[in-house]
């Protein structure tokens, strides 16, 4: 039996229109999952065009998730639910971050919809009725390195995701006696419109580079098969641990 084949099984990315929730959703669908995805925009037509964005063959859902109402009236994607993926993430510049509305939107997006995102779909990740608790679902919190240290310029993106590695640690906690397993994984510098205020600027990717040990940015397909990993039986004894994947960046 091949550990990473999801045939038969249901997937939500939220965040999976573009950049590494994307590649994610894809890696999933290419191995047999039924794969839906939330993003921003209001259809799917809406990403035709946009690098880092391939939508063929997912099932697409517009939901502002820094919105709490907007999750709780969102469209289950079927009554029952084998893997969670949370990869929703924004980030203000230019220090907008210090103030109230760059916070607060931060924050709303990085850290609250996670939680109203696991409350939401925690029902539909238990194990049918009769059935053993190693039939449940599985749930992977994308944060990110910036998690585990000092962010310059960027409180609410830092604060958010180590938010988000302790809350993977919790739900880990509280939720594996009903078989819902709850990991997570940091990712490091990926390539990604978030991320391009570095990866476009010469200067900045060059500083960046140097302290990456892979020498080389991640990519989606990188976070990809960690995510992969997270989800299969392969993973089975892992609770609450949010693995680190960064080329050694944080080390």
């Amino acid at each position: 039996m091949n550990d990473t084949d999801f045939t038969g099984q249901r997937v939500l990315v939220v965040g999976g229109s573009s950049g590494i929730g994307n590649g994610m959703a894809q890696a999933f669908r290419a191995r047999g999952a039924e794969v839906h995805v939330w993003g921003t925009r209001a259809t799917a037509q809406d990403y035709a065009g946009m690098d880092g964005s391939d939508l063929t063959g997912l099932v697409y859902q517009g939901v502002d998730v820094g919105d709490p109402d907007a999750i709780a009236a969102a469209p289950a994607p079927g009554d029952t639910l084998d893997v969670l993926v949370l990869c929703q993430g924004t980030v203000v510049y230019q220090r907008g971050e210090f103030e109230r509305a760059g916070w607060d939107r931060v924050m709303a997006v990085n850290l609250d919809s996670l939680m109203h995102c696991c409350r939401r779909f925690r029902p539909l990740l238990l194990p049918p009725a009769g059935e053993p608790a190693a039939q449940a679902g599985r749930i992977i919190i994308v944060s990110s390195v910036a998690g585990l240290g000092a962010n310059k310029g960027n409180p609410a993106y830092a604060a958010s995701k180590a938010g988000a590695i302790s809350l993977t640690r919790t739900l880990g906690q509280a939720w594996a006696r009903e078989g819902i397993r709850v990991n997570g994984l940091a990712p490091g510098l990926v390539d990604t419109k978030l991320t391009r205020v570095t990866t476009q600027n010469p200067q900045r990717l060059a500083g960046a580079l140097a302290s990456i040990p892979a020498g080389r940015l991640g990519t989606p397909q990188d976070m990809a098969g960690a995510a992969l990993f997270l989800a299969s039986p392969l993973a089975a004894y892992l609770v609450g641990q949010t693995v680190v994947v960064d080329g050694g960046l944080s080390l």
